[in-house]
């Protein structure tokens, strides 16, 4: 009774309505055959056996089963009905099968509905031998001798055939063809209502570090915690912290293949208790952290971690509060991340394309115009030296405006390896930029094996970009020193020169000094220009606070001029 209590909200109207026509059908055709009210039998039999298809239509067994029994009871009516209509001489013994044989129709067509040609095809072969046995055992005048029972039974098991194998053919010709979505227009239209969903969240935020900042606030009021912290996946397969609490900066584990709690709850999608920190170092005395995946749909997309310097403080009534509270903050912090995907890849192709333009438009032009300069000064008349020497000044203009779209492409096409982090990025970006002029540039590194997100770390760098060609074009500048602290959710990126200092009246104005801090609100950072004494500049930018930090790190401290 469970198993069809279970499966009886799923039974199909039209099924159930068609088999109850045919069962009322044959019911009254029997009666006009043999006129003899004792043949209902078989038409009682049929209702037992169909049974299954009204209950339990979608049962992996007793709706196979009910539809075998409904076909035996069909071929073994048939032989009585037939052999019955013969006796009382109504009519032959073919159009008496004829009464019930329609039936047959029924547990076939269900078959081929279903796409089970196998079962249709087994259907058939026990509908013959039901055929045979009903007109060979029952009644007392064989009917299997007669021609009309024979070409009834054959009719029939041919219809049975054609509507086993070729419904499936005859519903895919039918149905309509789908169209294809043009993938432009289907870009459109989930873009639009990306859009107008993100304008009607509160604060109109899809950030995805205030949204896990927004979490750890909520669940300090459900679960005690010396330290937490929210993770995500980057691009390299590692995990990335969008936000951090506590006065220790732990470097958490950021592995999913290491023997950790982390990469437990990441494989169960279930919460993890453990009684040792998910650190990298380890802590001394007792330490109680609880992990809980961030799940969207049937896919982590993160996760949280609670830690506190106390045994057992995350007993099964804590975790079911903090699982309360992550469980919706796993769709809003997935928005979040797809709006960021989404942000990046648009931004990256831009940036591309606009390269692309620049190295066959502009660039190329300029080429050919100094090519022309040059054919230009080589067919002077002798004595046109006033004449040479503007061709020379033009000349190189011309080749210093190439080096600069150059070094512009170069700045466009620059993206933070997933694999090497952001401080080789930007050192790969001063080196070259240094390297064409002529400053010594200084490197210090002080990396953790933590990463950030990758749209935070692209903003990071096209801010260190933009400090170090400012350098390099206004500042008149002979050493840039660069330093890279990244100990996520923190990181702090300063470019120092020993030129002349900011002037207001550059040829650019603010514009650069703008962007730059745009890009640092963008990801909450804070942007920080200060003199440096005894000349030059210092340009800085600060994302999130410094904690004191509880594990070694990556330090790299380069010579002067590498």
């Amino acid at each position: 009774m469970p198993v069809l209590a279970s499966v009886s909200a799923r039974v199909q109207p039209l099924a159930v309505t068609a088999r109850v026509i045919m069962l009322a059908l044959v019911a009254a055709l029997t009666l006009i055959a043999t006129r003899d009210p004792a043949q209902l039998r078989w038409i009682a039999l049929l209702v037992v056996a169909a049974l299954p298809a009204f209950l339990a239509p979608e049962h992996r067994i007793l709706g196979p089963l009910g539809r075998f029994a409904e076909v035996t009871v069909t071929g073994l009516a048939a032989g009585s009905i037939a052999a019955a209509a013969t006796a009382s001489g109504t009519v032959d013994a073919g159009f008496g099968a004829e009464a019930v044989l329609p039936y047959l129709a029924v547990p076939l067509l269900t078959a081929a509905l279903r796409r089970r040609p196998t079962e249709g095809a087994a259907l058939l072969g026990v509908a013959a031998v039901a055929l045979v046995a009903g007109g060979t055992l029952i009644g007392a005048d064989s009917p299997i001798t007669q021609p009309g029972f024979l070409a009834a039974g054959g009719q029939w098991l041919v219809l049975g055939a054609i509507v086993t194998f070729a419904a499936d053919t005859m519903r895919q010709l039918m149905q309509p063809a789908e169209q294809t979505p043009q993938p432009y227009a289907e870009a459109t239209r989930l873009l639009t209502q990306l859009r107008s969903v993100a304008r009607s969240l509160p604060g109109a935020t899809l950030d995805p570090g205030g949204i896990s900042e927004h979490l750890l606030d909520e669940l300090r009021m459900v679960a005690p915690s010396d330290r937490s912290a929210v993770l995500s996946t980057s691009g390299g397969g590692r995990l990335v912290v969008l936000a951090q609490t506590g006065a220790d900066r732990v470097d958490w584990e950021t592995t999913l293949d290491a023997d950790s709690a982390i990469a437990d709850a990441w494989a169960t999608q279930q919460p993890q208790v453990a009684n040792r920190s998910q650190g990298r170092s380890a802590r001394r005395g007792d330490v109680s952290s609880l992990v809980v995946p961030l799940v969207a749909g049937v896919r982590t997309i993160g996760l949280v971690i609670l830690e506190t310097d106390a045994s057992n403080a995350y007993p099964s009534s804590v975790v079911f509060d903090v699982t309360g509270v992550t469980e919706p903050a796993a769709i809003r912090l997935e928005a979040a991340l797809l709006f960021d995907d989404v942000r990046s890849l648009a931004t990256n192709e831009e940036r591309q394309r606009l390269a692309r333009e620049i190295h066959d438009g502009v660039a190329q032009e300029l080429v050919m115009v100094g090519y022309g300069i040059d054919n230009a000064q080589a067919t002077l008349p002798e004595g046109a030296e006033e004449t040479a020497e503007e061709l020379r000044t033009l000349r190189n203009e011309v080749t210093r405006v190439i080096t600069e779209l150059r070094l512009s492409l170069f700045e466009l096409r620059s993206e933070v390896d997933r694999n090497g982090g952001l401080a080789a990025a930007i050192a790969e970006y001063a080196r070259t930029l240094g390297t064409s002029a002529g400053l010594r540039v200084h490197f210090t590194f002080d990396e953790s094996t933590a990463r950030l997100p990758a749209a935070t770390e692209a903003e990071l760098l096209r801010i260190a970009q933009e400090a170090i060609t400012n350098a390099r074009k206004h500042a008149g500048a002979s050493n840039l020193w660069v330093t890279c602290t990244v100990d996520p959710p923190y990181a702090e990126i300063e470019v120092s020169d020993d030129g002349k200092g900011f002037a207001d009246d550059r040829p650019d104005g603010r514009y650069g000094l703008t962007i730059m801090a745009e890009r640092a609100e963008r990801i909450r950072g804070r942007l920080k220009i200060t003199p440096r004494h005894p000349s030059g500049t210092t340009v800085a930018v600060v994302l999130g606070s410094p904690g004191r930090r509880d594990s070694v790190r990556d330090s790299v401290s380069a010579p002067e001029g590498e």
